[in-house]
């Protein structure tokens, strides 16, 4: 295992977590003062761990849409309908919200590692399980516990960010993390139609199990223990009520939690839909619809790298209101070509334009969320995921329901896009309010 305790000194007992330290050196008492921990950490390092915390990141989505593909495949082998095959989906989501919410409280009472270790442990267990699953029981359950089991990674990883970062530093690294939690989720089911080509969908879960046992021996070697035994036991955060308590009390955090819930929902709403809507209704085979997804990952990438630029200099809170408002107009806009019969060119174009909008907001409700709690991150991170997909897991059979006896189109599918677009604006503005946001720190 390396720790870094060479490389930087997290705050004493009693000192705030964002109060300026020294780096370590020949002579500490000369040397330049940094404002968080991880203002210390050498180039190399932090690039590393931006690395390794990115792929613990992208562990969750890839768990969730590896597959995506493989759903009209799995509908035959198993003899189902389409709705039963989209549970699968929604109870990997349930298990994925659950596993954050205990994760996160956890890992702020007894530090980051151990249980960034232990649950990436039951998802390398319960990936071997789906792969072997002779029904589609046995795959369901299988599948909660792999979500349950991947939820370590995107929580852990928010919390060792803020633990190391603060103010605009903070939002280039969350930034990092939220470029790979937004593209991972188009950018997987890419991989998995190509996946597809060479192995049986059940394949897809070894390459899984495969995934997240590099995960956990990379996490055994690289990631050090960021949170100190000290800040553990603060005041007012010793039990998880309490961290629960501060976190929730906060109004700006429930509002931009609502918000990263919906744009969650509003993605996942097309991710489950989409396999069946492009395949089956437009005729595209499963490598014409990874494509597809391969080119909406550039409208994230293009989101993400843009709004880390943006909210340092106007706020999170205003690119915010800018994305919210895209992703209203881009779901109403498939809707209105779909009913007039534009075809295909009048679905793919809009829904690009709202991918590109939640690439704009996941960045900055993690920088709303987490700059405000940095004594409770893990609480608070494990809040925003479990939210996300939560919200996402119970919204997303709607679809389906909505299109029983017609079938999934993309009227279908934007309206409940829409739906949930429309909640993110309501809640920005009648609970975050922005006015009333302050500005980030240094």
């Amino acid at each position: 295992m390396v720790r870094d305790t060479a490389s930087i000194r997290l705050p004493a007992a009693g000192r705030p977590a964002t109060g300026a330290i020294r780096t370590l050196g020949a002579n500490p008492a000369t040397a330049p003062i940094v404002l968080h921990p991880g203002d210390a950490i050498p180039g190399r390092r932090r690039v590393l761990y931006i690395i390794l915390l990115g792929a613990l990141t992208a562990l969750g989505p890839f768990t969730i849409d590896l597959y995506l593909p493989a759903f009209p495949v799995l509908q035959e082998d198993f003899q189902t309908t389409a709705a039963a095959i989209q549970l699968t989906l929604t109870g990997t989501m349930i298990g994925f919200a659950l596993g954050q919410l205990i994760v996160g409280p956890l890992s702020d009472k007894v530090g980051r590692r151990l249980p960034l270790l232990a649950v990436t442990a039951l998802h390398v267990a319960a990936s071997i399980a789906a792969a072997l699953a002779p029904d589609l029981l046995l795959l369901s359950l299988a599948r909660v516990l792999m979500g349950i089991g991947a939820a370590a990674g995107g929580v852990v990883a928010m919390a060792i960010v803020r633990d190391l970062f603060g103010g605009r530093r903070l939002v280039v690294m969350l930034s990092r993390l939220a470029l790979v939690s937004g593209v991972a989720p188009v950018l997987a089911p890419l991989v998995g139609s190509a996946l597809l080509v060479v192995m049986p969908w059940r394949g897809i879960f070894i390459v899984l199990a495969a995934y997240g046992a590099v995960m956990l021996v990379s996490a055994i070697v690289f990631i050090p223990e960021t949170l100190p035994r000290e800040r553990r036991q603060e005041k007012g955060t010793t039990t998880v009520l309490q961290r629960y308590k501060n976190v929730l009390s906060d109004r700006v955090f429930i509002g931009v939690l609502i918000i990263g819930g919906m744009t969650f929902s509003g993605l996942f709403s097309y991710l489950s839909s989409s396999s069946f809507l492009f395949q089956e209704s437009y005729g595209f085979s499963a490598q014409e619809y990874g494509v597809l997804f391969a080119v909406n990952s550039l409208g994230v990438v293009l989101g993400v790298q843009t709004a880390s630029r943006l909210a340092a200099r106007f706020g999170p809170q205003w690119v915010i209101a800018f994305s919210t408002a895209a992703l209203v107009v881009a779901a109403v806009a498939i809707v209105v070509a779909d009913q007039a019969g534009l075809g295909l060119w009048g679905t793919i174009v809009p829904l690009f334009f709202f991918i590109t909008a939640c690439g704009f907001t996941f960045p900055c409700v993690q920088v709303l969320a987490l700059d405000r709690h940095g004594k409770a991150a893990g609480t608070a991170a494990s809040l925003i995921g479990a939210c996300n997909f939560g919200v996402a897991g119970i919204i997303n059979p709607v679809v389906g329901w909505v299109s029983q006896g017609s079938g999934i189109t993309a009227t279908t599918m934007a309206a409940v896009m829409a739906g949930c677009a429309v909640i993110a604006v309501l809640s920005l503005w009648l609970v975050v309010r922005p006015r009333t946001v302050e500005r980030l720190a240094p």
